[in-house]
Order: structure tokens, then C-alpha cells, then sequence
């Protein structure tokens, strides 16, 4: 590798530390935000007292209910963009989702689906940035939360990694895949084992 690109990656790094540090400050021990409607509150409620087969239908239900802007522009901007992703058209996709957080920057779910797109070019950085902003819209999104502890292990922040894994399961207690990785960082990350 040449000198540039070492430099780069280092800031890159730098700048994914300072992001994940400034998120985790944001969203640890929140357990509301102000537009979270009474619906999604129950919802998580649920979700968390859930046995695994209803937790699936609760998560699909908040899902559903995240992705609602309350803008059918809005709404549109984020099914093109989420079509768009699925095509594997990632340039396009990221057009229509920075278009929806220009137009909508309080919905989370837009800086959500963005910094997907961003993962999916590996630009981690931009892709923790937004991660950052759902979270501090939207302190239980247990999907942004995955996501960046997905990054965090992606960058070989094992510690961070468990801690926002674990933060997962805080919110959503069943979700199996942030089970495994605490399972696998547990040693890693804190010394321990089972």
C-alpha cells in the first residue's frame, strides 16, 4: 500500500472513532425519543418480552411503521432509493436517499437506508455518520444499531462491536444474529467466556 492511501485510511479510521464515540454518547441509556408515536413504544415493549416467532411479526411490524415519513413524496423517494439498492444500482440509490434526508432530515429511516447504501461501497465512514443521525432520531433502532456494530466489527473495533451488539439486544433481546456475535466477541472483547 502505498503512503496516500495508508493516510487515508488512517483519517478514515480517525474519523469512524470520533462518529462511533459521538453515537454511542447520543444513543446509550436512552430509552425514548420525542416523535417515537405510542404505537412504537408498545411495539418495543413487546418486542423486548417477546418469544422469538412473535418477535420476528413485531419487528416487521416496527419496520413497517419506521418506514412511514408521513409524506407520500417522502415515502416515494424512499421506495425508489430502497429499489434502487436492491438493483444493486448503489450511485442511484444514494442520490434518492440524500434527496429524502435533504427534504426529510428528522426521518431516521432515510439516514438509515443511506448509510446502507454507503456500507454497501464501503465508505464506513459516511455510512457511521448516518448511523449516528438515525440514532439520535431514533435511539431504539435496533437495524442502525446492528448496522454500526457490523461496521465496528468490520474495522476490527471488537470492544465497540460487543457494546453496540449488546445494545441490540437491549432493545431487542430474541434478535439472533447480534446473539451470535456476542457469543463470539464475549471473549475478545471482555475477557470472559460462557
Amino acid at each position: 500500500m502505498n503512503a496516500t492511501l495508508l493516510g487515508v485510511m488512517g483519517v478514515s479510521m480517525h474519523f469512524s472513532k470520533l462518529v462511533v464515540a459521538a453515537s454511542l454518547a447520543l444513543w446509550s441509556g436512552s430509552a425514548a425519543y420525542a416523535d417515537q408515536s405510542d404505537r412504537s413504544a408498545e411495539l418495543l415493549q413487546e418486542l423486548h418480552d417477546a418469544e422469538p416467532v412473535d418477535a420476528k411479526r413485531i419487528e416487521r411490524e416496527l419496520s413497517l411503521m419506521w418506514r412511514r415519513s408521513g409524506s407520500a413524496s417522502m415515502d416515494l423517494l424512499l421506495t425508489r432509493g430502497q429499489d434502487a439498492l436492491e438493483a444493486g444500482e448503489i450511485d442511484t440509490a444514494i442520490g434518492h436517499f440524500s434527496a429524502l434526508v435533504d427534504h426529510a432530515p428528522d426521518f431516521a429511516e432515510g439516514w438509515h437506508r443511506r448509510a446502507t447504501a454507503f456500507y454497501r461501497q464501503q465508505e464506513y465512514g459516511l455510512a457511521v455518520a448516518d448511523l449516528g443521525r438515525t440514532l439520535t432520531l431514533n435511539p431504539d433502532h435496533f437495524a442502525a444499531l446492528f448496522g454500526l456494530a457490523v461496521i465496528l466489527e468490520t474495522l476490527d473495533q471488537e470492544e465497540e462491536a460487543f457494546g453496540a451488539y449488546s445494545r441490540v439486544l437491549e432493545v431487542y433481546p430474541t434478535h439472533e444474529r447480534a446473539q451470535e456475535a456476542v457469543d463470539r466477541l464475549r471473549r475478545t472483547a471482555t475477557g470472559t467466556s460462557l
